[in-house]
């Protein structure tokens, strides 16, 4: 257990105390004094490390089964003697314009709470350190941790956010610019819808839960954290308003896209057509004067081949003007 406990300690009274180093005996000593209670952190525990800590905090076998497995969409359970909240947290690497997200599960219950981290993303030490320093927050027990977390997580979604429409702009940039599309654009783009719609998995499922937190009627919630979680929300509708318009911005972009290089094509075709066209006249004259038949006109008269030349290059002159004028070529 020492290896996967990142940290382990009670709280009273919004300050950290000293208390037994075994969970066990520090969880029982917290609901003694009644103002405490056990905030435990874990980090990727394998099933057989985790069924102490299941035993101990009574947690639901379902509750437990998430935590351990991952691969959850974000969500709020109640349970018995507990809550059990699932937050994705994201991080975005823009030198490979790739959106990678862990997991983050809390359980809190009657005088604890107990968070289990996969991934590297958003580790909880920064977490625990600012909550440390405000004790009239950790004053409201158990809640403070879910509500401390929760805000951690959607802060960076908003940091996300910002970073994903810089090099949004950056790609667009890019396809609209002077220099015109880059090799394989669409692709790009493809790509990097993808890992917009990989945040949105993040943080659009989130909004019942921390709308449910900020309400009534959810146990283990503290009725004076209800405003905090109010403002989370609200920091997530906005994550959310900037992760529809990225999606709806890539989509537009996509689309021009396509419309400019069908438009591109559309000239590219004009412009083979018109040389096609020059090229076709010439041909045809001297196809016809080609043919072997004794009795055609101008065959035997000395201006006849000048004139057959002269003919070709009035004709081509002649379209060349016609498809210039036309913006053709």
């Amino acid at each position: 257990m020492p290896r996967v406990i990142v940290d382990c300690a009670i709280y009273q009274d919004g300050r950290r105390t000293e208390g037994p180093a075994d969970f066990s005996d520090a969880l029982d000593q917290a609901r003694a004094s009644g103002d405490s209670f056990l905030w435990i952190g874990l980090h990727e525990p394998t099933e057989k490390e985790f069924e102490l800590v299941t035993s101990e905090f009574g947690l639901h076998p379902l509750a437990v089964e998430d935590a351990l497995r991952a691969h959850q969409r974000p969500k709020l359970e109640v349970y018995d003697d507990s809550l059990f909240l699932v937050l994705k947290p994201v991080e975005y690497d823009d030198t490979a314009d790739t959106v990678t997200a862990g997991e983050l599960m809390v359980f809190v219950g009657d005088s604890f709470a107990v968070t289990v981290r996969h991934g590297q993303a958003n580790p909880l030490s920064a977490v625990r350190e600012r909550l440390e320093k405000t004790p009239e927050v950790l004053q409201h027990g158990p809640t403070a941790v879910m509500y401390a977390v929760s805000d951690a997580v959607v802060d960076h979604y908003l940091d996300v956010a910002d970073s994903l429409r810089v090099d949004l702009d950056e790609l667009e940039t890019e396809v609209f610019g002077p220099s015109g599309a880059v090799a394989n654009t669409a692709g790009r783009i493809y790509a990097f819808k993808r890992q917009v719609l990989e945040f949105r998995r993040a943080t659009g499922p989130l909004a019942d839960p921390m709308a449910r937190l900020a309400g009534a009627g959810v146990p283990f919630v503290d009725e004076g954290s209800r405003p905090f979680f109010r403002d989370v929300s609200d920091h997530l509708t906005r994550v959310n308003e900037h992760v529809e318009g990225l999606d709806r911005l890539l989509s537009d972009i996509l689309a021009a896209h396509l419309a400019q290089m069908g438009v591109r094509q559309n000239d590219d075709m004009r412009k083979i057509s018109a040389w096609a066209a020059m090229a076709a006249v010439p041909t045809l004259i001297a196809g016809v004067y080609g043919m072997n038949f004794k009795h055609m006109p101008e065959l035997s008269r000395p201006w006849g081949y000048p004139a057959a030349l002269m003919l070709m290059i009035v004709a081509v002159f002649g379209l060349y003007r016609f498809f210039k004028g036309r913006g053709w070529l």
